[in-house]
């Protein structure tokens, strides 16, 4: 397109395009952080039921097994954390001795908890263990549902307000709201802080990939969109450490969430997408900022001679793709696009129930959960390597289905792996995570490839919406281990394998060129268009004339 020509014209992939990436991938990265954050500050420390005030009237009483006086133990002989005895039970004290058919009751003096690794997290602060653990995963539950609203509300907002300013103020929400969910001394002010904060996943991920992607050449936009995901895979691995560091739920939360006001700050400098201001008639401030883009790639020349001419010969090649579809119900009107719509709802959904409930869950595998979360993050580099090698050698169908499928059967047939072999159990799953996170990669860009130009923006929202709803039951589904250990992970496998198949009933996208309206979209799925993209005389939209003016103008 002629647009993407004139920013070869102005340096191509040149020094602005790489400091504007870096700026902008670097909070996604920190973004990551506040995804599975509570991996760490709802971490669930051992703890059993506080012992009676009276239960110290035996000599043999220590520190060490005071508590077996009044606290039973489970079939590990480790100590109940929901149960203690209704009366001391002072023979226990003889470390020979047994009771049997003891009467006990809840913990209703509260818990003792080991704090050896996790000084304090939201679980200790406010019990929310035994009868009320359901309250941590509740917590998560209203992030995603954060999310969920974020991805309605920023959408709309990027197409009317452009994608600089919904970006600034996500930037700014996100860093007081995280601080204020550190700050705030009760279980409701958090999970209302928490919710503000994941409104702004949405705002933060889609508009950062859209200033991206609208600022890069054609060369340059498959590493920069695949650089996101990888920023988003340090993320992990930053968070880690960063919580190996920071112990103190409270502080934690405050160390993820205080860079946010510094990069709201310099997010000010970035420049909006000069498309964006192109196809709403603001010419002048775009041309302003493809001086400046031209400034730093050292085409300070080029930049002087672009006029509106230039601009208004762009603005003609984009406004001749046709308007932008304004409701919903074009995504199922016509077969070939209600195919795609439905698909890739189910596809989204699962991917995201799956991904989430997996790497959300990280002390179920016994190891430290550091290593687990380095363990997860570090197994999505080669993972998502090969996803993108395959999709450019051997399709986008056949690599989605196949990492998804292979990401099910690893999650089922790790409810087989016994309890003692933790390494492996936690390297199984870790490799069944970088498969989803792979595959979620890699349906982003099927996605965008499948769905006509003129409602591309629109199917993308509306099929992210039900990624957050599968995001949003993850917690809900692991909460289902209550009844039985082996319901999350048949769910989730399950999810992911049918996610898989129903990919196969899509139209394969490697080297076909995007079609730009429903109609030719139709046309392309009953074999009316040929393999090669060729299009007939009333849907080419001339772009090398276009070109070619530019050339000359410039």
């Amino acid at each position: 397109m002629a647009f993407t020509e004139l920013l070869d014209t102005l340096g191509g992939v040149g020094r602005f395009q790489l400091l504007y990436t870096a700026l902008l991938l670097f909070p996604c990265s920190l973004l990551a952080c506040h995804n599975f954050l509570q991996n760490f500050t709802a971490a669930v420390p051992q703890h059993r039921c506080q012992e009676r005030a009276n239960s110290t009237g035996s000599a043999n009483f220590t520190a060490d097994n005071g508590w077996r006086v009044s606290v039973p133990e489970d079939q590990h002989q480790r100590p109940e954390p929901c149960l203690r005895f209704v009366q001391p039970q002072w023979a226990l004290l003889n470390p020979n001795a047994t009771v049997r058919g003891a009467a006990t009751e809840g913990c209703e003096d509260g818990w003792t908890y080991d704090l050896s690794i996790f000084p304090s997290t939201i679980v200790t602060e406010w019990d929310l263990v035994c009868d009320s653990r359901s309250m941590r995963d509740l917590a998560q539950t209203l992030y995603m549902a954060g999310v969920l609203l974020g991805a309605a509300v920023f959408g709309g907002v990027a197409d009317r307000w452009g994608r600089k300013a919904p970006l600034i103020w996500s930037y700014l929400q996100l860093g007081v709201s995280g601080a204020c969910a550190a700050y705030f001394g009760s279980f409701v002010a958090y999970c209302v802080f928490r919710f503000l904060t994941g409104m702004t996943f949405s705002g933060i991920i889609l508009n950062s990939l859209s200033l991206v992607v609208e600022w890069m050449p054609t060369q340059g936009r498959t590493v920069a969109g695949a650089l996101l995901g990888y920023a988003f895979t340090l993320g992990q691995i930053l968070l880690a450490g960063v919580a190996y560091l920071v112990r103190p739920w409270r502080w934690l939360q405050f160390a993820v969430s205080a860079p946010f006001l510094v990069i709201f700050l310099y997010s000010w400098w970035l420049p909006e997408s000069s498309r964006w201001l192109l196809l709403h008639g603001k010419s002048h401030l775009a041309i302003q900022n493809l001086r400046k883009v031209a400034n730093l790639n050292g085409k300070k020349e080029e930049g002087q001679r672009l006029t509106e001419e230039v601009v208004n010969a762009y603005m003609q090649s984009e406004s001749s793709v046709g308007r932008p579809s304004s409701s919903v119900l074009d995504l199922f009107r016509t077969p070939a696009i209600r195919k795609v719509t439905c698909c890739l709802m189910v596809v989204w959904f699962s991917n995201s129930i799956a991904y989430y409930g997996v790497a959300m869950d990280l002390q179920k595998f016994g190891l430290s959960i550091y290593l687990v979360q380095v363990m997860f993050g570090v197994i999505d580099i080669p993972a998502m390597l090969v996803s993108t090698t395959t999709m450019i050698y051997v399709g986008r169908r056949a690599t989605v289905a196949s990492f998804l499928i292979l990401a099910g059967f690893m999650v089922i047939a790790n409810m087989f792996v016994p309890e003692d072999m933790q390494t492996l159990r936690t390297a199984q799953a870790a490799l069944g995570k970088g498969c989803l996170a792979s595959s979620f990669i890699s349906v982003y860009l099927f996605a965008g490839e499948l769905y006509p130009t003129e409602v591309r923006q629109m199917g993308m929202g509306f099929v992210s919406v039900n990624a957050r709803l599968g995001g949003m039951a993850a917690p809900l589904v692991s909460m289902l281990g209550e009844y039985h250990s082996t319901l999350p992970p048949v769910v989730f496998g399950v999810t992911a394998i049918l996610a898989g198949v129903t990919i196969c009933f899509l139209m394969e996208t490697r080297n076909l060129p995007l079609v730009e309206t429903i109609d030719a979209m139709e046309k392309r799925a009953k074999g009316c268009l040929s393999q090669d993209g060729e299009k007939s005389e009333d849907m080419s939209l001339q772009p090398l004339a276009i070109s070619s003016h530019i050339k000359e103008t410039i």
